[in-house]
């Protein structure tokens, strides 16, 4: 529960510290612009109030590992699902990267306060399955702090390649400790030691190719790791 508040507040403070022209760059999602990442955020956002106010009779048929469903990553790297299309539309709709911020900030911070709000051990329901309020916020740990690491992408030294001088803070350390250990959990494969987390999250999602070196490391933890990278949806 505190690691949701963390990794979320973390990111929407990222998201602050960015210039407005940072928002036409590439993100760390293939195809997407930051500009769209963060309406992507904001839709986000908009499904933790909904899945907040979503209790459920049932028991939980899902926990914060199984939330997530490790999918090959399509040829082009690009996700064809309609609802990405969609979130593009929706971001170039804003025009004024104000706007856009402002949204995010709005609903970002009532969904903040809702999680702090909710009773850990309520069922809800989301995306027909059912899961306590603590596992579902968990899970969110791990999607807030891969999109941190897609937006400072390609901006400032946190991020990799420097931009307009600025430099944005990148994921915390817990969010990140946090977020390998889950994806290892759901692969049921511990990633090579040496790896930082962030980079054993970005190769393991597909989100930088892993070097040579990297590859045959994959390739001698056997089978599962030869799977690597998969999409996390």
């Amino acid at each position: 529960m505190d690691l949701f508040t963390l990794s979320w507040t973390a990111l929407r403070n990222a998201a602050a510290e960015l210039p407005d022209a940072a928002l036409d760059r590439p993100s760390g999602c293939r195809g997407w612009l930051v500009r769209d990442l963060l309406c992507h955020l904001v839709l986000g956002a908009q499904d933790v109030l909904v899945t907040l106010a979503t209790p459920a009779e049932a028991a939980p048929t899902a926990d914060a590992p199984s939330f997530w469903t490790p999918r090959p990553l399509p040829p082009d790297g690009r996700s064809h699902d309609p609802r990405h299309a969609l979130t593009v539309r929706l971001a170039a709709a804003y025009g004024d990267p104000a706007l856009l911020r402002g949204h995010l900030e709005d609903v970002g911070a009532a969904a903040g306060r809702a999680a702090l709000l909710a009773h850990p051990d309520l069922p809800v329901s989301t995306q027909g399955r059912t899961l306590t309020v603590r596992d579902y916020l968990s899970a969110h740990v791990l999607e807030w702090t891969l999109h941190h690491l897609d937006l400072i992408a390609h901006s400032g030294p946190a991020g990799g390649t420097a931009g307009d001088g600025e430099s944005v803070a990148g994921p915390p350390a817990e969010s990140l400790a946090a977020s390998r250990d889950m994806v290892e959990r759901r692969l049921r494969l511990r990633l090579p030691e040496a790896w930082t987390d962030a980079d054993a999250l970005r190769i393991a999602t597909g989100r930088r190719p892993a070097t040579e070196a990297e590859q045959a490391e994959l390739e001698a933890l056997g089978p599962r790791g030869q799977m690597l990278p998969l999409s996390f949806g």
